[in-house]
């Protein structure tokens, strides 16, 4: 299951406790504000022992509907690309350094 942000905040929370809610809700949406914004403008976020967030641009295409079997024109878009730190690739592989 995900953790969703509400979740998120529980968690920093018991980390935290002598923070107020509302602090600890601003800072995450701080954050979140502000990746948003740098992959906006065409740049990347890199969170140390995390991964990295870098926009691509998705050419567009012409892919067919399975339900009908029609062709649909999918035009160009950009998307977000994601990759894994080494750290967090090797917690998660349950590797030793």
């Amino acid at each position: 299951m995900a953790i969703v942000k509400s979740e998120l905040i529980k968690e920093l929370k018991k980390s935290y406790p002598n923070f107020l809610t509302k602090d600890l809700i601003k800072v995450v949406e701080i954050i979140l504000k502000e990746i948003q914004n740098s992959l906006s403008k065409n740049e990347g976020v890199e969170l140390r022992n995390f991964g990295t967030f870098r926009t691509n641009i998705q050419k567009a295409s012409i892919r067919r509907n399975p339900k009908t079997g029609e062709k649909v024109n999918v035009p160009q878009k950009r998307i977000i690309k994601w990759k894994m730190s080494k750290e967090l690739f090797k917690k998660l592989n349950n590797e030793k350094k």
